[in-house]
């Protein structure tokens, strides 16, 4: 008996699905894909746009001109995010102006704030790593309040199926007895 139990777990562990991160990383190898770019693309992480900031925050620190740095950071930034950045950093290396270079980028929503801190900063000289270190901050923040408020939402939905399993546990155990009890004393004539 013990020792078919101990069978059963063993062929389950043998037929059970590898981990969506081994698969990925299986998949890669053989490959001259790079581990970074495909993790970071694989799934939907709230906290790439942030990363990706700290990224062209780093690259600029270092002393990358604003085109490399957005070359370099664009090959792993989530989805609307490197196509504007790989768009701008190809058009500054061009000789475009940081106004005709961040045009596309400040017409989308989701990268309209980067667009805007890099048109200031070309246009004053301000330090764009410090500019991107507070969109990353902030983004870092706002991702914390939509988490914040994900949990608030679970726990309200989660007290109605509560209420309706506790609800009738509460009533059978806990009034009904205390009314049989008064009425066994009620209708039963007087106090025992």
């Amino acid at each position: 008996m013990i020792a078919a139990a101990f069978a059963c777990g063993a062929a389950a562990v043998l037929a059970a699905p590898a981990p969506p991160g081994r698969q990925r990383f299986s998949k890669m190898r053989g490959t001259d894909a790079e581990p970074a770019a495909v993790m970071s693309r694989g799934g939907d992480d709230p906290l790439a746009v942030a990363t990706t900031f700290d990224l062209l925050a780093a690259c600029l620190r270092a002393g990358l001109p604003m085109a490399s740095s957005a070359a370099a950071v664009a090959r792993t930034a989530p989805s609307p995010l490197d196509e504007s950045l790989r768009r701008a950093a190809d058009l500054m290396v061009l000789g475009a102006d940081p106004d005709a270079a961040w045009r596309d980028a400040a017409a989308d929503p989701a990268t309209e704030s980067l667009a805007r801190v890099a048109r200031r900063s070309a246009k004053s000289g301000a330090s764009l790593a410090r500019a991107m270190d507070e969109l990353a901050e902030h983004r870092r923040e706002g991702e914390e309040d939509a988490g914040a408020a994900r949990a608030e939402r679970a726990g309200v939905l989660i007290s109605g199926p509560l209420g309706l399993c506790f609800l009738p546990a509460f009533i059978c155990l806990g009034i009904v007895p205390v009314v049989i009890g008064l009425a066994g004393r009620v209708l039963g004539g007087g106090l025992l």
